[in-house]
């Protein structure tokens, strides 16, 4: 069972909107983010910008700008030959897994148009941190952020916090989430923030823990300063139909409980 803390912020049905596909890498979010979004920071890319391509179908003129060290030609070098590898072995025979296979033909078109640094975010000087990237001077509320960096996510909450001025939604996966310290760097987060949680999925790739608290959640938050909010809680169940799905197809969602307040 959830501790309180995580429990979302009511909100209209009608004002939710599930971006990206139904399987990981979609994300819900709030639909007045669309109109105000001018850029999507993307913290975290590996060979996934479905969501940030379904995003910008609603609104083209948004410039995505993503941040990876992890993505080089390394990277898409010995995930072809593992394609090529699971191809043989008949475990690619789908067509859009055969597609899949030249998914770098993809990210060469997509960031032909937008950008991708080969930078690892951070708060360590060879890490490239919030100061620096918002030291760009986006206007206020302009700014879509994504945050998928397998952990590293704790190390920039206060950067994050800091400059949530400039960001409408945030939309976060935290990992390992169940562990004590997690959960009180989670709880300092959004003390006497801006940004107010709105919904929550769990990723299914983990099963939940022996406190009943999934390792990875997946959260959205929107600029309460730009963004109606309530001050009520939600009293929708979790995952939501027809906007929540399972990242791992195979397996049924994780139902999610709230401890009272």
């Amino acid at each position: 069972m959830l501790p309180f803390v995580f429990k979302p912020y009511k909100i209209n049905f009608n004002s939710l909107k599930r971006i990206g596909p139904r399987q990981d890498g979609g994300y819900v979010i709030h639909k007045d983010a669309i109109k105000l979004t001018k850029y999507i920071l993307t913290f975290g890319l590996s060979d996934d910008w479905e969501f940030e391509k379904n995003f910008i179908k609603f609104k083209p003129i948004v410039k995505v700008i993503a941040y990876d060290h992890t993505v080089t030609n390394d990277f898409w070098i010995k995930r072809f030959f593992k394609d090529i590898f699971h191809f043989f072995l008949l475990k690619k025979l789908r067509l859009k897994k055969i597609f899949d296979i030249f998914k770098y033909l993809d990210y060469l078109w997509f960031f032909s148009k937008h950008t991708h640094y080969k930078k690892k975010i951070g708060n360590l000087n060879k890490e490239i941190n919030l100061y620096k990237i918002f030291n760009k001077k986006f206007d206020k509320g302009s700014v879509f952020l994504k945050v998928d960096i397998e952990g590293d996510e704790y190390k920039i909450l206060d950067q994050i916090k800091k400059y949530s001025a400039f960001i409408n939604t945030l939309i976060i996966e935290f990992h390992d989430i169940h562990k004590i310290n997690n959960i009180k760097k989670f709880k300092n987060f959004i003390k006497k923030n801006k940004l107010k949680l709105i919904h929550i999925h769990a990723n299914n790739y983990s099963f939940q823990t022996k406190n009943g608290i999934p390792p990875y959640l997946e959260l959205t938050f929107i600029n309460k300063e730009i963004i109606k909010c309530s001050n009520q809680f939600s009293n929708l169940d979790y995952p939501i139909e027809n906007l929540d799905y399972p990242n791992r197809k195979r397996y049924d969602d994780i139902k999610l409980e709230f401890e009272k307040s």
